[in-house]
């Protein structure tokens, strides 16, 4: 478990995180969102102690991180898959970080195997992909065998097959009952993966909550419907105060749910060929919440040339 309390990191006269307040739990993904400069780093920096708190406290498993005698069998971490010694091989790599703490070497082939390395493992680190380095970094992150796992941006550089694999095995480490926080800005993946979601923006909580709470409290939806009368079936809509909108060949009603929509059309006898919740993308929530917590807003081509 990771537990923060008043969290609070000052840099001059600006609070990259400002005294934010949040637990990560056991037997779940959760997913760390939040725009560029929102204070997620500085976050994670903190809780490994990386970064020293201006104020507030961020505790792993009751403790401070930085306080364990084996971090590495306390906390597995990714946070730059570049933090290798390029000339050093991947195996000599994790021997070296698992000497450091104990940790027998046969645990070193364990790893590379789980993360798809072992043919190279000989090979200089500085040789590899950036997926490759990223697969580098989990395998050191897993070395231990830690009950909290770390991963910032885990899939960056990875094929498809590589961020499915991410995607099973952070599951799998929450089903073993262990506590998985992951940052991420593939909010395609993150909506697949994370149970539970920690969003922040200028360095505030903006949202903690469960993945499908998140969706209910954020996501736009309407009830998109065709039907052989379609002006009839907006009519009818719209007069009992419904928000309907027609697009071409459909209408959108936003206001009642769907089942309840099939039924008042039924029993006004008017046939329908579609019925459909449409609901955002998690990408669309995401948007909606942080847009005011955006620090760096870039331009459209169109705009730019308006210029």
């Amino acid at each position: 478990m990771i537990r923060a309390h008043q969290l609070t990191k000052r840099f001059g006269d600006r609070n990259a995180v400002d005294g934010i307040d949040f637990v990560v739990e056991p037997g779940r993904v959760t997913g760390f969102l939040g725009p560029n400069g929102a204070g997620k780093s500085t976050t994670m920096r903190m809780i490994l102690g990386l970064d020293a708190p201006t104020s507030g406290t961020v505790s792993v498993n009751g403790h401070r991180y930085a306080a364990s005698p084996a971090p590495l069998r306390e906390i597995g971490a990714l946070l730059d898959a570049h933090a290798i010694h390029p000339g050093r091989s991947a195996r000599d790599h994790l021997r070296w970080m698992a000497a450091s703490n104990g940790i027998p070497t046969t645990r070193v082939g364990e790893v590379l195997d789980l993360v798809g390395l072992d043919s190279v493992a000989g090979q200089r680190a500085g040789r590899f992909s950036l997926g490759m380095g990223q697969r580098l970094g989990i395998a050191a992150a897993m070395l231990g065998d830690p009950p909290v796992v770390v991963l910032d941006e885990p899939v960056n550089g990875l094929d498809p097959e590589g961020i499915r694999w991410v995607r099973t095995f952070a599951r799998q480490l929450a089903d073993e009952g262990r506590t998985v926080f992951i940052s991420s800005h593939l909010m395609s993946e993150m909506a697949l993966m994370a149970d539970h979601l920690l969003v922040i923006g200028r360095g505030s909580i903006l949202a903690d909550c469960s993945m499908t709470e998140f969706m209910t409290d954020h996501a736009a939806s309407y009830v998109r419907l065709k039907a052989p009368a379609l002006g009839d079936v907006a009519n009818l809509l719209s007069g009992r105060g419904l928000d309907v909108t027609r697009v071409d060949d459909e209408v959108r009603v936003g206001g009642l749910d769907a089942a309840s929509i099939g039924d008042l059309l039924f029993s006004r006898g008017l046939a329908l060929h579609e019925l459909t919740l449409v609901r955002s993308s998690l990408e669309d929530a995401f948007m909606a919440l942080t847009a005011d917590s955006v620090e760096y807003h870039a331009t459209s081509a169109s705009e730019g040339a308006a210029r």
